[in-house]
């Protein structure tokens, strides 16, 4: 198996709900699963994308919100088993018991620090045991595990080594993932078919409910069809359609990429919906499928996978433009010349959270990725010495990511002293 093959597969996973409520969910399960007796404190601190992702955000099964009821849900219900799934059993009563647990002051939630870097950290106090779950880089990724002050699970971890390496995929050039994604067996990356088949079951889920108005809005506009003659309009419904139902907590999972559900969405749907619409083959849909993912991964592992641009809109949109110019027959220069028409437009677009605003952005990316493909098919691009292009589109994605992390630290505590205004 190819490494970028292994690299996608590793990489590509069904979340429920947006991501990080359901890694503060699985965190808190976790921990509790090692103590005993009546709790006294929930406790759970969090980097700041990750703090702000799950600040406003909708909680499957749930009318819920947010940190707080993230922590208590994963607590009272959370199956830790389940991972980013862990939420998948939460029923009426527990949505009971956790408002009562949240007004009783047993549960807290608070930002440690500001950074682009995964961490949460979980502690479960009862009358018998102390418990604290550490995760670290992706969203289920246990470091540590405390019971009683004594470590009973360790990965060793340095955050100075961890930044110092480079990620495997910053070992190939955007020719050679282009390479990849138009010679790589067929039969290698047929598992993509998966993420088409839970991205749809979601945008179906948000079809039939009427908690979605950005999508019903947008099916409407479409001819009240789900694939129209109109690619543009047919992949903005998908998209935006998938985002809303997942942001709002409607009960259907996203195929998430960079540990995150609309980044997922954004690499896959609108590609699908010019597959449908244009009649190309599956072929061609699950080869620029791979390649929207890999670019994706290729931005995020320089902006880190929370920070304070919305690389839902820039990397996945990056990625999803380029591979939309690939399906059109767009040679090597017109997919270099995409991406630099998407670095020279959306890049600095912040993330307030994983909210409705999602949606929104959904529908600026996908229109973004369209103009971008289009004018770079027709050999208008921007040129390297303007703005954060670099000489080589490897630059102009680390360029990118630069903007985030270390560029936009000071913007993501702004950001999230505005919603924290709101308390």
């Amino acid at each position: 198996m190819h490494l970028l093959t292994q690299l996608i597969r590793e990489d590509m996973k069904p979340a429920l709900g947006v991501t990080e409520p359901g890694a503060i969910a699985f965190a808190c399960a976790k921990a509790k699963s090692y103590t005993k007796g009546n709790l006294q404190k929930l406790e759970v601190a969090m980097n700041s994308g990750m703090y702000k992702n799950a600040f406003s955000c909708g909680i499957p099964h749930s009318s819920h919100v947010g940190n707080l009821y993230a922590a208590a849900l994963g607590y009272l219900a959370g199956d830790a088993e389940k991972g980013l799934l862990s939420l998948e059993g939460v029923t009426q009563q527990d949505n009971l018991d956790a408002q009562a647990l949240i007004d009783s002051g047993k549960v807290s939630a608070v930002m440690s620090s500001v950074t682009s870097d995964i961490f949460i950290q979980a502690t479960v106090t009862t009358d018998q045991n102390v418990c604290q779950v550490t995760i670290r880089d992706t969203h289920t990724n246990i470091c540590e595990i405390r019971l009683d002050g004594k470590v009973i699970f360790e990965k060793e971890w340095s955050a100075a080594q961890h930044q110092e390496q480079e990620a495997p995929i910053h070992q190939y050039t955007l020719a050679q993932l282009v390479e990849y994604a138009q010679t790589v067996p067929l039969e290698e990356i047929a598992f993509v078919k998966e993420a088409y088949q839970v991205n749809m079951e979601l945008f179906q889920e948000g079809l039939s409910s009427t908690r979605t108005g950005f999508l019903h809005y947008l099916y409407e506009k479409n001819g009240n069809e789900i694939f129209s003659k109109d690619p543009l309009a047919t992949a903005q419904l998908l998209c935006a359609g998938a985002i809303e139902a997942r942001v709002i907590g409607l009960d259907k999972a996203a195929m998430s990429i960079t540990g995150s559900g609309a980044h997922g969405i954004i690499c896959t749907m609108p590609l699908y919906g010019v597959y449908k619409v244009e009649g190309l083959s599956e072929e061609t849909l699950l080869r620029a499928t791979v390649l929207s993912y890999l670019i994706t991964m290729y931005i995020k592992e320089y902006s880190g996978r929370l920070s304070a641009f919305c690389g839902c809109a820039i990397a996945a949109g990056s990625g999803m433009a380029c591979a939309l110019t690939w399906m059109h027959k767009g040679d090597q220069a017109a997919i270099e010349g995409t991406l630099a028409n998407m670095a020279s437009s959306i890049t600095g677009m912040i993330c307030d959270g994983g909210n409705q605003g999602c949606t929104m952005k959904g529908v600026v990316a996908t229109d973004a990725a369209f103009r971008s493909s289009e004018l770079a098919l027709h050999h208008t691009r921007i040129d390297w010495v303007h703005g954060i292009n670099g000489k080589t589109p490897e630059e102009t994605m680390r360029n990118m990511g630069r903007i985030a992390s270390p560029g936009m630290t000071a913007t993501e505590k702004t950001i999230v002293e505005i919603m924290e205004e709101k308390n």
